[in-house]
């Protein structure tokens, strides 16, 4: 939305490294950029049940004057488009459901043979 922010690398490889998931809110492309230098990072997708609530939302808050509105529409729109980039779409209806839909995908993650083959080796080596 014409921000620019940004997230120290080593506090995050921290808590990875400590076991910690981390869960970053960041616009498409800071996600592309870190799917392209950390390509085992996990990108979730949350889209509201609709454009128009979507809509209905960024303009409830009420802080955004129409020109900044359109921009923010325009940019949503290009984001929807890069959806199926990412990993995950989670619908972010409730936010129970919402929560609960992102718990669950941490915990699939988890389970990922490909991460979980550490363990087989060290079954291996006893």
């Amino acid at each position: 939305a014409g921000n620019y922010y940004g997230t120290p690398k080593a506090p995050v490889e921290r808590r990875l490294d400590e076991g910690i998931d981390v869960i970053m809110d960041i616009d498409v492309q800071g996600a592309l950029q870190i799917q392209r230098c950390c390509p085992d990072a996990v990108l979730v997708f949350l889209v509201a049940p609709s454009f128009s609530l979507l809509e209905r939302r960024l303009r409830g808050r009420g802080d955004t004057s129409e020109e900044d509105m359109e921009k923010r529409l325009k940019k949503a729109r290009w984001e929807y488009s890069q959806a199926h980039k990412y990993d995950y779409i989670v619908v972010s209806d409730t936010l129970q459901r919402t929560v609960n839909d992102i718990d669950c995908i941490l915990t699939a993650e988890k389970l990922r043979a490909a991460r979980r083959m550490k363990l087989l080796q060290l079954e291996e080596s006893l």
